[in-house]
């Protein structure tokens, strides 16, 4: 597997990611400066400063599935994502994700997978966005393509996620929810571009190009790939 680059990790990352990383040679640092396949990552909308957050709550109306919200706490397990290939393009860990390329995101504490359909969105009725599927398998409305500039997703840029299917952007217009998950804010997703659907990469661990783990936690079928 090659030498482990073990680096200290800020507090708030759950004791599994720290275990992960000294057991299988993750990074946590600012050595890797792009987004790679198998990386466990939280995302910040800009505009909104909300981490991109998802729970075992159902939404009340639409299509009763997992709901998917945008929280301001930095220090919460239930935004952290792990970036996966598509059942029909496999993306193999390590590798960059490159801009255009289309992926999934599936929840880690869940194993839900981010998806959108035409259900209308309980505040906004924008389009509906909500966690998907069992143990990382749902279907193709779970498949997003990255967009961003240059060849390869860069931590430090602000990127937009388009819904494969209905061609909709992952959005947040600051709509706030009542209980039971009071002051978390809805995200949809939007037919157009804007200031709304930017985000960017923020914490999380990053899998280097070279290693390839054996025995972590895998939704794919295959232990090589995720």
């Amino acid at each position: 597997m090659g030498n482990l680059d073990c680096v200290v990790l800020p507090r708030f990352l759950p004791t599994l990611l720290v275990l992960l990383c000294c057991i299988f040679g993750l990074s946590a640092g600012t050595e890797l400066s792009f987004v790679t396949c198998g990386s466990v990552i939280k995302l910040l909308n800009i505009k909104h400063n909300v981490r991109l957050h998802s729970h075992d709550v159902r939404y009340g109306s639409g299509s009763g599935q997992q709901s998917v919200t945008g929280v301001t706490a930095v220090e919460d397990s239930n935004s952290y994502w792990s970036v996966r290939g598509t059942s029909d393009a496999l993306c193999h860990r390590g590798t960059p994700v490159k801009c255009g390329q289309t992926i999934r995101l599936t929840h880690v504490n869940t194993g839900r997978n981010l998806h959108s359909h035409y259900f209308a969105s309980p505040l906004s009725s924008n389009q509906e966005v909500s966690a998907f599927g069992e143990e990382g398998e749902g279907d193709h409305l779970d498949e997003w393509t990255v967009q961003c500039t240059g060849s390869v997703w860069r931590r430090e840029e602000a990127i937009r996620f388009r819904h494969k299917a209905t061609d909709a952007l992952l959005s947040v217009t600051g709509e706030q929810y009542g209980r039971p998950i009071h002051g978390q804010r809805e995200v949809h997703a939007m037919s157009s571009p804007s200031q709304h659907s930017l985000w960017k990469a923020m914490e999380g661990i990053f899998m280097k190009p070279s290693e390839i783990p054996a025995g972590s936690r895998d939704y794919s079928h295959s232990h090589t790939e995720f």
